[in-house]
């Protein structure tokens, strides 16, 4: 399973990037990957007009997104628009950060779950 990830590097710098999480044979209910820590869940509705210039990540977390579309720029001027059904990594908790912005007039429904300080996933290699 594969899933995008916003990073930073070492000058601050925020970037896309891809992490596969690994999932196995889990019987009869399907593929599933190990168990990873979890701090918070938490719910947010972003309005319609939303448009958050550069920021970081306030946590290493992953990004639900359930309904409505968002557009995320990285430094260097890269896009993507994510939308229902689409799952990011936000990993630059330092440095310039990312900026996002609401698309099509839409409110967006997510949810972000931080992650425990053990779990690790390996980047994909470009």
């Amino acid at each position: 399973m594969k899933i995008t990830r916003i990073y930073n590097d070492e000058h601050g710098k925020s970037h896309f990037g891809e992490v596969t999480i690994p999932v196995s044979d889990g019987g009869p209910i399907g593929m599933l990957s190990e168990r990873y820590s979890a701090g918070n869940i938490i719910f947010r509705q972003t309005p319609a007009d939303y448009d958050f210039k550069w920021h970081p990540a306030p946590a290493r977390q992953l990004l639900f997104i359930l309904k409505g579309r968002a557009e995320f720029t990285v430094s260097g001027g890269a896009r993507k628009v994510f939308g229902a059904g689409d799952v990011v990594l936000l990993e630059d908790t330092e440095g310039e950060g990312h900026c996002s912005r609401a698309l099509y007039n839409e409110v967006r429904d997510s949810i972000f779950v931080t992650l425990g300080d053990d779990v690790v996933f390996e980047p994909d290699l470009p």
